[in-house]
């Protein structure tokens, strides 16, 4: 049965403002609402179109009292496309939003006393990514669609010109967009998994060069020449075509297999002074500029005076690693991707850091066998991604007993679960900034200097499942309401067990109950790729990824 209130018109009041541009507000009777485009400080006529017991989402209509801080939108696409959340609020409104965000997971998940001191913001707004990864699909009317997801779907929206990229990257989706239609190369169905082209690849660098891949659902790609000969004629900068092969039925977007098909399957690029060498599937941070802010931060928090050992998990390329390497007296490096460290160590020969080693290795079991070499590092840094360090991670961190910790994060409440877990084991957060590295979006990078506060003795920190349980520390959404939003948005049913094998992949760890089978030969049903994009798409809505 459906609630009274869902489907009605309401006035509301939004005292504040999530980092995915939803206003948050409440009801006459006191029950949160969630409303996409509102802003703190403004007065809303809304249309309610779910109610829970606990919390509610509407539909803007009118804006009756507008924020000093709204603006027009200055994207076409907006709010159509996902790629941006606040393209309606100024940009100090933006920084000031996220750098609440911080400060609130900060308190209310770390328990914390600690604040940014600060955040900086980019010079540059628009044109900052230097590498976009376009999704392609085919539509009904038969047009192909090259740009980016519509807001919480898998649906395309074609983008003739997305602001966040720079110019080459958005002529170069033209292009191929182009020579798919004229040649009838068909484009990736997802639900099909039916079709060729799923992604076009762009990376470009500091010098104007462009680099191409395109991802395909096979393992040739039809009128080749064509292809190369229109790219070649549209790019004097082009650097090289690469052709990657993904024929798994999964949103994970590079495959496994590359072929160069023109040039060179690399571009060079600078950052903090230094030159790296960039593959496809090489991590290197989008947006350089504020990159060497937040490097800048983090060598500066390190605190290195030329005669420490540093070790970087979560390495990649090499950039922190090598970054640090100019002011340490030895810096070791571990990264899971096997081509990220050929190129690591290709870029500290091609910088003549010598003086550097890098070693293939997940981050957890890395830092557990050093940790039994004895390896005692003065300081430790870690750029995880968005699910933060495992139990394994820190654990081992505080066996080797680092005079500091550099904690470079891109998700505020994973950062907080750490930091929390991090001072259990006798490291305190003393110092943290923001990087606004994304504007426009709702995401920030946040750097933090944890430091040990007994030097004289070293503790063992057992973890429990529960202290990693992120879902417990934020009391987001409940399993109901998870359930309630993926019927709602996709009219899929889905069970907890499926819920709790998605929130486990992207980190949000679940207690055993949910994810062990009872019997010793039981097998667990695996949640389905369609119901674990439905489950996906709900996290998001509620903040929890």
């Amino acid at each position: 049965m459906s609630h009274p209130l869902k489907n009605t018109e309401q006035i509301v009041t939004f005292t504040g403002c999530t980092s995915q541009g939803d206003g948050v507000g409440r009801l006459e009777d006191g029950l949160a609402v969630f409303v996409r485009g509102a802003l703190a400080g403004e007065t809303a006529k809304i249309s309610l179109m779910k109610v829970t017991k606990h919390c509610a989402w509407g539909r803007l209509l009118e804006v009756l009292t507008p924020s000093p801080a709204r603006i027009p939108p200055d994207c076409p696409y907006y709010p159509r496309c996902g790629g941006c959340q606040l393209r309606h609020m100024t940009y100090q409104e933006e920084l000031r939003l996220k750098t609440e965000q911080v400060n609130d997971a900060f308190r209310r998940i770390g328990g914390l006393e600690l604040t940014v001191s600060c955040i900086h913001g980019a010079a540059q707004r628009n044109g900052y990514r230097n590498k976009v990864q376009f999704p392609v699909s085919g539509g009904t009317d038969g047009k192909v669609r090259v740009g980016f997801y519509r807001q919480r779907s898998h649906d395309v929206i074609d983008v003739e010109h997305c602001l966040l990229q720079p110019e080459l990257s958005n002529r170069a989706g033209r292009c191929i967009r182009d020579w798919m239609e004229k040649y009838a190369v068909p484009a990736y169905d997802e639900r099909a998994h039916a079709g060729l082209v799923r992604h076009v690849f762009c990376r470009t660098n500091r010098a104007g060069e462009l680099l191409i891949c395109l991802v395909v659902n096979g393992t040739a790609l039809p009128h080749t020449d064509e292809l190369l000969r229109s790219l070649r004629e549209a790019f004097p900068t082009l650097a090289g075509v690469v052709l990657n092969c993904n024929t798994q039925r999964t949103n994970v977007i590079l495959g496994p297999g590359y072929r160069t098909l023109w040039g060179r399957d690399y571009l060079d690029d600078t950052l903090c002074g230094l030159t790296f060498r960039l593959s496809v599937p090489s991590f290197f941070q989008v947006n350089r500029a504020q990159a060497e802010v937040l490097y800048g931060r983090a060598l500066e928090f390190a605190g290195l005076t030329g005669k420490e050992t540093v070790l970087d998990l979560y390495c990649g390329t090499g950039t922190i690693s090598l970054v640090m390497a100019t002011r340490a007296g030895r810096v070791l490096g571990a990264e899971i991707v096997p081509q990220a460290i050929e190129d690591a160590r290709e870029n500290a020969r091609r910088n003549g850091l010598e003086h550097t080693e890098f070693f293939c290795a997940d981050a957890g079991e890395a830092a557990r066998r050093l940790a039994e070499r004895g390896l005692r590092p003065d300081v430790i840094s870690v750029d995880p991604p968005r699910k933060g360090l495992s139990a394994e991670v820190i654990d081992a961190i505080c066996r080797m007993s680092p005079r500091r910790v550099v904690y470079v994060s891109c998700d505020p409440a994973t950062l907080a679960r750490d930091l929390k877990l991090l001072d259990a084991g006798g490291y305190r957060a003393t110092r943290a900034e923001a990087v606004d590295m994304f504007p426009g979006t709702g995401h920030v990078e946040t750097v933090c200097l944890l430091s040990k506060l007994r030097t004289d003795h070293h503790i063992e920190v057992e973890l429990s499942m529960d202290e990693m349980d992120l879902t417990a520390a934020e009391k987001k959404a409940t399993y109901d309401e998870i359930k309630a939003y993926v019927l709602e948005h996709s009219g899929l049913k889905v069970s907890s067990l499926y819920i709790a094998q998605v929130k486990q992949k992207y980190g949000i760890i679940e207690r055993e109950n949910y994810n062990k089978p009872k019997a010793e030969d039981a097998k667990q049903p695996k949640c389905p790729l369609e119901k674990e994009r439905a489950i996906v798409e709900a996290l998001g809505h509620f903040g929890m990824i």
